[in-house]
């Protein structure tokens, strides 16, 4: 009869006491699949007195992490604390040492310190695992790296951050602001009391730079991601978007470019006819574009204790199984160095939101300054005033929204336009300029 896989999981919180609960009430069907049972036989957490809902008795309690990832009695610590540094990276890195395997939802280890565990991995045989590092449920890490071993990949694109994708959808189906729906967002618990690590990108950067590795077989590296939030985007965006056939999604973006590997994470119009499109609220989505295949697109809860546990499992059971799948899909050594690629080089279609002055030869100005950057326009919108003001009198030289969408050109073409019109000064205020990713 083959041994028990004995788990220890560090960190009890919404995560780990889930994952604790489905280990056993899922029990007989994990030994099903597995060929053997799964018993959890130790944890740690900051308070040993918090009340979690969970039956402890039976399971040894560790005095501390690293105590805990050097226990002789378990095969497989479980890594559910969180941070990018001590003391999950020190107990992570001891377990690995001393020949176990590891399972970690920890992304922003993984994106810091991932190549290192790795390198650990590979020396003492034990797995890394880390599907629900990025997009919990979704079972996008096990697709890049299994399930598409054989296909190149060219890009790999995604909703990846349920807040921000909430606060977006709001603000398009009710016309509230930015400010507005995310304080909506704290109340419903879906942001966070300090929310810039999500809506200003950071979070999706984090996700992004561990896809682009096992996309690209490059090192992964989160500085080599251009990152822009979400606060900046306007009611009035979103309905020009609506009108133009597009829906505004904060993405992260990983394309292979004859430059290299773009990686860039920014508010993007997408087609309303795309998959990635249809995805609302806190969902998240991941679309995949192989060579010499339609794109793929995983939808699912991309957060949450119960997601989140289940692809815990999902790797825990993979352990048990006696895979050792490489954690970045292909040896360390052979993962490619990448750099930060200028934004200015992007090339793309362009949303452009201008407050032109309503004054003879704006228009030709604005035209002249584009055409001398070659961008050619695909569409253009003229929003013209009521007439009136709310008292009374004329506005007829007050700005007027004017809307244009381009074909392919440079970020860098795009901004020396711009700052020329500026400069001109036949707009008023800063523009507003979104990237728009087609299908």
């Amino acid at each position: 009869m083959v041994a028990p896989l004995k788990v220890g999981i560090a960190g009890l919180g919404t995560v780990g006491a889930e994952v604790v609960r489905l280990i056993e009430s899922q029990g007989r069907m994990l030994q099903a699949r597995c060929g053997r049972s799964v018993r959890v036989v130790a944890v740690t957490a900051r308070s040993k007195v918090k009340k979690r809902g969970l039956d402890l008795r039976g399971i040894a309690w560790a005095k501390s992490p690293l105590d805990l990832a050097t226990d002789p009695g378990i095969d497989c610590f479980v890594e559910l604390m969180g941070g990018s540094g001590e003391p999950a990276l020190s107990a992570i890195e001891a377990a690995l040492k001393s020949g176990k395997s590891v399972v970690t939802a920890n992304k922003a280890l993984i994106a810091k310190h991932g190549l290192r565990l790795a390198r650990a991995a590979e020396k003492h045989g034990g797995a890394l695992n880390f599907e629900a590092a990025v997009g919990a449920a979704i079972p996008v890490i096990k697709t890049l790296r299994e399930g598409l071993a054989g296909t190149e990949i060219n890009r790999v694109y995604g909703i990846l951050n349920g807040t921000c994708n909430y606060i977006l959808t709001r603000m398009e189906q009710e016309g509230l602001s930015f400010a507005e729906c995310l304080k909506d967002a704290q109340r419903l618990g879906y942001a966070e009391a300090n929310p810039s690590f999500d809506v200003d990108g950071h979070d999706t950067a984090q996700k992004l730079a561990i896809l682009a590795s096992l996309a690209f077989g490059t090192k992964v590296a989160q500085s080599a991601v251009y990152v822009e939030g979400i606060s900046s985007i306007k009611p009035e965006d979103l309905r020009a978007a609506e009108q133009l056939g597009f829906r505004v999604k904060l993405l992260g973006v990983a394309v292979r470019t004859a430059k290299g590997i773009e990686q860039r994470v920014h508010p993007t119009m997408v087609p309303k006819s795309s998959s990635i499109a249809q995805v609302m609220g806190v969902t998240n989505a991941v679309t995949i574009d192989g060579a010499g295949i339609p794109p793929i697109t995983l939808v699912g809860p991309g957060a949450g204790g119960a997601a989140t546990a289940s692809a815990v499992i999902a790797d825990i059971a993979d352990v048990a199984r006696g895979i050792r799948a490489r954690p970045f899909g292909r040896p360390v050594d052979r993962l490619r160095e990448t750099r930060k690629a200028p934004m200015e080089r992007h090339e793309g279609g362009y949303y452009i939101r201008l407050m032109a002055r309503d004054l003879a030869g704006t228009a030709a100005a604005i035209a002249t300054r584009l055409a001398e950057q070659k961008i050619s326009i695909e569409s253009i919108v003229q929003r013209h005033p009521d007439g009136v003001d709310a008292n009374g009198a004329s506005n007829k030289a007050s700005p007027v929204p004017v809307i244009l969408i381009t074909y392919a050109t440079s970020e860098d073409a795009v901004y020396r336009a711009l700052q020329a019109v500026q400069r001109d000064k036949v707009i008023s205020g800063r523009p507003q300029v979104i990237r728009i990713e087609k299908n």
